[in-house]
């Protein structure tokens, strides 16, 4: 089991920066591939971006291609997603998931994902 508890959300106005980060338990941490995903209000969840278990390949959404960065520090079980420029339209409750073995790349589906975090708030004013 793995418990994924996300942080560093907030109120940001457009252009602006914030890091999110994604603390999990558990001493495998390494072992797992980690993906950031997106839910605004009525709309579905959408993936973000995801980090292999060695952090050496990543993938992101189109939209947010260029201005945000995942990355990982596997000795203090920490997932990060940089996001730089921010939009309006990346107002969302922010989650971060974990696929555990045998999935090792970064995923972008959703379903691949067996672990998820209750999410924080990113709101960007315009």
């Amino acid at each position: 089991q793995v418990q994924l508890v996300e942080s560093g959300g907030g109120l940001v106005q457009a252009g602006g920066s914030l890091r999110l980060s994604c603390a999990a338990s558990g001493r495998t941490f390494s072992r797992y591939a980690m993906g950031w995903f997106r839910q605004a209000p009525g709309k579905e969840r959408e993936f973000v971006a995801a980090i292999s278990w060695s952090g050496g390949s990543t993938s992101y959404a189109d939209s947010v291609k260029g201005r945000f960065t995942i990355s990982r520090d596997n000795a203090k079980n920490t997932v990060y997603l940089q996001m730089n420029s921010l939009k309006p339209e990346d107002t969302a409750l922010y989650y971060c998931a974990a696929a555990r073995s045998p999935i090792t790349t970064a995923q972008r589906m959703a379903g691949q994902y067996d672990y998820w975090g209750q999410g924080t708030q990113v709101t960007v004013s315009s």
